[in-house]
Parts: structure tokens; sequence; C-alpha cells
């Protein structure tokens, strides 16, 4: 005698797949109830800042004079990193996936990981302590050689503090994050495609250009808006290994006049601000939700758009 399962119909589910599915939903919602609730939150708070005359507004020159040079310094030094950073770290995840022996990639593999699990003050005291200081030579060697170029103009800095180095410790800090999640999208590259690359001719290096790159794109685009992420908002180490001492735009990398990033701002001036001033400041961090929203927003349309070409 043989008994038969019923199906599962939208009438007729099982008690768990009610609860799973019910759990799900609530928590998709969750979620976009704490985003709303986070941007209403900002926004309540910084209207004071909004509407307030400028000559009230820290500086003397209105909110958005206030902003702007620390919008800037928050998109230089994330954008430098984010242009050192995503190609090592590709190159690294390529190593590890596709290039090293067993035993050595699963090595790297978990250094990759372990450094990703480092706490950003160690990060900031190691850019300030030893790197900073160790690039005064090669600044001092730009500002006299090459200084003609507008970012390596001298004077350059004493201290190595600079726009450049911050940006170069979060090179370093967002490594590891789109290293790992780059060589698990790689190693997920059907082996059948890798196979038939090989047999039609393909060398190592076109089978990984032909077959695994294009596979794993939308995957190391959502590593890179990520570390990206990361970079925008990182606050303790860029307050200590940036010295900040203007609130003027420059686009000198090596120099003593460097704008401060939005969370470096907001982490120097917090404790002590009250009344305007801090609502100036959460203004500041609503600029910081706003831009990483629209970063990964973008970054969501990118990823979405590239699966479609693929299919």
């Amino acid at each position: 005698m043989t008994t038969t399962t019923p199906a599962l119909t939208g009438s007729r589910r099982r008690p768990g797949d009610k609860v799973f599915s019910g759990s799900a939903a609530a928590s998709a919602v969750l979620i976009l109830v704490i985003l709303a609730g986070v941007g209403l939150f900002l926004l309540a708070e910084a209207y004071p800042a909004l509407v307030a005359p400028a000559d009230e507004i820290e500086g003397g020159e209105g909110l958005v004079v206030y902003l702007w040079p620390i919008l800037f310094g928050t998109i230089i030094t994330a954008v430098i990193a984010m242009l050192l950073a995503v190609p090592v770290a590709v190159g690294i995840a390529l190593f590890i996936s596709h290039y090293a022996p067993r035993r050595l990639s699963q090595a790297l593999g978990y250094v990759v990981d372990l450094l990703a699990a480092i706490p950003s003050i160690v990060y900031g005291f190691w850019g300030f302590q030893v790197f900073a200081l160790a690039l005064v030579p090669l600044y001092q060697w730009l500002a006299e050689n090459v200084g003609w170029i507008p970012l390596f103009a001298g004077p350059a800095s004493s201290t190595g503090r600079t726009i450049l180095t911050a940006s170069l410790v979060l090179a370093v800090m967002i490594l590891p994050i789109i290293s790992a999640l780059s060589r698990e999208v790689f190693l997920q590259t059907p082996r059948l495609h890798e196979e038939a690359a090989l047999a039609l001719g393909a060398t190592r290096w076109e089978m990984i250009k032909y077959a695994v790159i294009p596979y794993g794109r939308s995957g190391v685009i959502s590593a890179s808006m990520l570390g990206l992420g990361r970079a925008l908002g990182e606050t303790m180490a860029v307050t200590l290994v940036l010295s900040a001492s203007t609130s003027a735009i420059t686009f000198n990398l090596i120099g003593t006049a460097n704008p401060p990033t939005i969370a470096a701002e907001i982490a120097l001036n917090f404790p002590e601000a009250t009344g305007l001033r801090l609502s100036t400041l959460i203004a500041a961090g609503l600029v910081l939700f706003v831009l990483t929203f629209a970063v990964n927003f973008a970054a969501r349309a990118l990823v979405t758009r590239q699966k479609g070409g693929s299919t």
C-alpha cells in the first residue's frame, strides 16, 4: 500500500511554511522600518541647522559651505582607496582561487579573513605611528620631483598625516573584505565552463578572462560596494591618521592642508557639541546617510543590469 503526499498549494501549506514565510516578510518590513526611522530621526534632528541663518552655522557662511569641504574629503579619500584596493583585491582573489596550490590557498584565505576582522582602531594606530612616518620621505621626493602635478604640490607634510595616507590606510582596510567576497564568487564558477574553455585550447589566463571574471563580475561589484560603504563611513582610523587642518577644498594629496571627512568631523566635535552645532553635525550625518544609500542603490541597479545582460 502506498501513500501520497498532498501537494503544497496556496490553500494547504504546512504550518512551518507559513511561519517561515511570515517571519521572512516581517524581517523585510522591519528593515525598511528601521531604515525609514533612521532617516526621519536624522532629518528631524538636523532640521534646525537646515533652516538656520547662514551666519549662525559653523564658519558663518551657511550649511552648504560648511558641508561641501568635508563631503569632498569623504569622497576623495574613499575614491582613492577604491582605485588602489579593488585591482589588488581581485588579483588576490584570483590567485587564491585559481593559481595557488591547495595548501597555500587555504592559508592565504585564512589570513585574508583574519585581516578583515581586525578592528579599525588598530589600523588607525598603525597608520598614525608607523605608516604615516614611513611615507614622509616619499612625500618629500614627490614634492621635489613631481610637484608640478597638483596632486603632489608641496610643501610636503612633515608628519605624513595627509589625505593620501588616509586613503592608503582605508585601502588596506577594505582590501580583505573585497578579496574575501570576490574569492568566494570566483570559486562558484561552474567547473564545466572552466573545463570547456581549457578544452578549446585556452590558456589558464584566457579561461579566467572569458569564463571566471564574467561569471563573477556582479559579485565583484557587490563586494566593491561593500568596501566603498566601509570607506565612506570609517571613523576612528581616519580620525587618527588624517591631520585635518582646513575647511577648504584642495587636491593636494601630500600637503599640510587636509579637509576632514564627515565621519571624522562628527567624531572629533560631537562630544562637546550642543544646540545648533549639534544639529549641524547631525546634518552632516544625514548627508553621509544619503550618500551611502545612493551608492548602494546605484550598485544594486548596476548588479541587476549586469545579471540581466548576462542571461
